[in-house]
């Protein structure tokens, strides 16, 4: 990628910079962030120092391996941390005193794509503008002159960054699981090794699905976006419940006794209502998004906890939850924050917080999601190749207003430019499914042929 060619690219989304693999996202463009990196965090002369994670996508290697040199080749040090969760760079960043964290990884999406993600040094993503400052740098160019002799950077290995990451999650609960029959499916992502390793010293009798990653079956159907295979075999097996995680394990959905879905949503429910009773849910609030169900709302409302809702995205939710000093929030799609223990979306701190609400309850998962009924929704991905043009048009504009009338007020649209992917996102709930599905089939229908 020349320098024209990375000018007309705008670099980073809402969650990092992410593109296919060694197409959009090439080594040439990993080393120029990487360099870049350093220019921006290097203060007073001092040499920034970075600990850099990855999940198990084929090309993580290939993208570490020139990310690295760029931060090196500028004077920044790196401790490689290997395949580990999202979640666990975000947490060792701040336990280790660097400058900043980088995960290599494009989360729930397919083997070809590959992302940078950055952590500052508090733990937290980040902020815009200083990755308006890095993605400048390397639109406009970077300064040729590199450091040479004692002043280029150096490499080490990580030493026992798991075993210091597992035990910050258990030290913020450890339920007792013994004599659970549990069923995990890894993703063949980057938790492949350390789900196994908690829950077993959790005490919980385990089964383990997609924990053989081969680079390219990462999130291949399996993990939490292809929870068909696991809701079976928790059925099969009659376990105690299921747990599904995605590529990076930042999210977590999980399935009951009885093979049924209990997505983000019922986990925030769930959790919310047991850190109520508690006293630890600050506020007696918390944090979702537009995406979430209605049910929840409806359910949140029922129990006394006030619901703040922002734009789709992690960072948005975390962001509110800053500003109203909450300690929890997140997503439908399994994506929860824990304020007062993580910085981002953890998917084996969520899984214990979920297993120590389902032992201190003495119920199965099944009784607890009872709390709130679902509201019929559908959701649909249309592929189009300008996302932004979705909101320049106005026959799509005229289909969504007339679609609102007709669910007058007992029902929902929304249309979401995706963040990461070039899909746009139409959802409806409705309380008849019926006309829920005819709506979000009809939006589909016509942003395919108004966008083809």
């Amino acid at each position: 990628m020349d320098k024209s060619e990375v000018a007309r690219a705008r670099l980073f989304g809402t969650d990092g910079i992410r593109g296919a693999a060694n197409r959009e996202l090439t080594p040439e463009l990993a080393l120029r962030v990487g360099c870049a990196a350093v220019k921006v965090l290097a203060r007073d002369n001092a040499r920034p120092f970075l600990v850099v994670g990855r999940d198990t996508r084929i090309s993580g290697a290939m993208l570490e391996s020139a990310l690295v040199a760029g931060i090196c080749s500028s004077g920044g040090c790196v401790e490689l941390l290997g395949v580990v969760p999202t979640p666990a760079v975000a947490f060792l960043t701040g336990s280790r005193g660097a400058d900043a964290g980088v995960v290599i990884s494009a989360s729930h999406n397919p083997a070809r794509d590959n992302g940078i993600k950055f952590f500052h040094s508090s733990g937290f993503k980040l902020p815009d503008d200083v990755e308006l400052e890095m993605e400048s740098l390397i639109h406009e160019g970077l300064d040729e002159s590199r450091p040479d002799g004692d002043a280029v950077g150096c490499v080490s290995l990580a030493q026992d960054a798991e075993e210091e990451y597992l035990s910050h999650v258990m030290a913020v609960v450890r339920p007792d699981l013994t004599g659970k029959r549990i069923i995990i499916d890894c993703a063949n992502g980057a938790v492949y090794r350390l789900a196994p390793i908690l829950l077993q010293r959790l005490g919980a009798d385990i089964t383990v699905l997609n924990a053989e990653p081969d680079g390219l079956n990462i999130n291949r159907e399996c993990g939490s976006t292809h929870t068909g295979s696991l809701q079976r075999a928790v059925v099969d097996a009659g376990a105690d419940l299921g747990l599904a995680f995605d590529g990076d394990a930042d999210r977590l959905l999980a399935v009951d006794e009885k093979g049924r879905l209990v997505d983000g949503d019922f986990i925030m429910a769930i959790c919310a209502l047991d850190m109520k009773d508690k006293g630890t849910l600050k506020g007696d609030a918390m944090v979702t998004t537009v995406m979430t169900n209605l049910g929840f709302h409806r359910a949140m409302e029922r129990e006394g906890i006030r619901v703040h809702v922002t734009r789709v995205g992690d960072r948005y939710v975390l962001e509110k939850m800053l500003e109203e000093g909450l300690s929890l929030g997140g997503e439908q799609s399994g994506h929860i924050i824990f304020g007062d223990h993580a910085t981002t979306g953890d998917g084996l701190l969520t899984a214990v917080k979920l297993m120590d609400a389902v032992v201190g309850s003495g119920e199965p998962l099944s009784a607890l999601s009872g709390i709130m009924e679902r509201i019929p929704q559908l959701l649909i991905n249309v592929e189009v190749r300008d996302k932004e043009a979705l909101l320049e048009s106005q026959r799509v504009e005229r289909a969504l207003r007339e679609w609102e009338e007709k669910l007058a007020g007992e029902g929902r649209v929304l249309l979401r430019p995706s963040g990461t992917e070039p899909v746009i996102r139409v959802m409806v709930e409705a309380l008849d499914p019926d006309l829920a599905e005819e709506a979000a089939r009809a939006l589909a229908a016509l942003i395919e042929k108004e966008f083809d």
